[in-house]
């Protein structure tokens, strides 16, 4: 005799995101690179991005991000059974940032671990939370997106500074939520692609030394054509994938909550795809490329607007060095 598992249904329980104070503009940019507040605005759609304060570290970040998550959940920190970073700038190399913010939280209870996967990071922390919470080992996760990509990048140069801000976004994922059931999540990757975005040193194949810091490997590089057409494409892809698996076009999603990497890739990728701009949260102008904690804020951000609709589908989609990419698909 054989018996059948039942999996459980996980939903959003609680968000929360917190930014830096600092406020890095366009304008700027144009004092120190050879650019123009018109030039990256047209180009990304970005106006200012958070730049964390010297004494503040990713976990400092997360830390206040997933306080608020916690408060907004109703639940104590010790009725967390696990915390998930994603981040592609922790604290340390060793140990992870995930225990650091465990403890600061007072989650004793709590297991703790980081999730590499970039800007894919978050998505790829919710799809993870879903699966231990549909199978019955836990009952509340916490999934925190948080970088200092501000540490990583090469002001001088000007095709990839621009980018990117500081900040963190996170979410209880519970089985006890009425909200945001997860109905759907995906994660992918294609190793081909990850010389497109890359910090060369710093870990085992290239160690931060004299001469790897004098030829900036420890920071940011980024080939943008080949990142510009590999988001184009895998946005659309996730996308057309939940509405065929799900059986419902433009006209039945509710909304649609992007990695925030730049206004020009999701504008062609909604022209392909016949969703009005409507649809689409965006706050890059206010944040930039946040990386691994673009969709967490997003969410949250959209959630405190009131976007989401009960009933209506919502869908995360994420994107980012690896190449990776997840997606998950809500029913709020």
């Amino acid at each position: 005799m054989t018996t059948q598992n039942t999996v459980r249904e996980a939903g959003i329980l609680g968000t929360g995101h917190y930014v830096p104070e600092k406020v890095l503009t366009n304008r700027d940019f144009e004092k120190i690179l050879d650019t123009t507040d018109e030039w990256i605005y047209s180009r990304t759609g970005m106006k200012e991005r958070r730049i964390a304060a010297p004494e503040q570290a990713t976990s400092d970040l997360c830390i206040e991000a997933g306080r608020r998550a916690i408060e907004d959940s109703g639940l104590q920190p010790d009725q967390i059974g696990l915390i998930i970073v994603a981040t592609v700038t922790p604290d340390h190399l060793v140990p992870a940032t995930a225990p650091i913010v465990q403890h600061a939280l007072g989650c004793v209870n709590s297991g703790a671990f980081d999730v590499e996967a970039a800007c894919s990071g978050f998505v790829t922390g919710l799809s993870v939370a879903q699966g231990l919470i549909g199978n019955g080992t836990l009952d509340n996760v916490l999934v925190i997106g948080g970088e200092c990509m501000s540490r990583i990048l090469d002001y001088e140069d000007r095709a990839s500074c621009i980018l990117f801000g500081d900040g963190s976004g996170a979410a209880v994922v519970s089985s006890t939520a009425t909200r945001g059931r997860i109905l759907q999540s995906f994660v992918g990757a294609d190793g081909s692609g990850s010389h497109t975005m890359q910090v060369m040193a710093g870990g085992s194949r290239r160690p931060a030394d004299i001469a790897a810091v004098q030829e900036k490997m420890h920071l940011l590089t980024i080939k943008g054509n080949d990142v510009f057409k590999f988001a184009v494409s895998t946005f659309r892809r996730l996308l057309e994938q939940q509405m065929r698996d799900f059986d419902f076009g433009p006209d039945g999603l509710g909304l649609v909550v992007p990695h925030q990497v730049n206004y020009r890739i999701i504008e062609s990728a909604l022209k392909k795809l016949d969703i009005p701009e409507e649809k689409i949260f965006m706050n890059l102008e206010k944040y930039g490329n946040t990386s691994g904690a673009s969709v967490g804020i997003a969410l949250d951000e959209a959630i405190r607007q009131k976007r989401p609709q009960e009933g209506q589908y919502l869908s995360l989609i994420a994107f980012g060095a690896g190449l990776t990419w997840a997606s998950a698909l809500l029913r709020w």
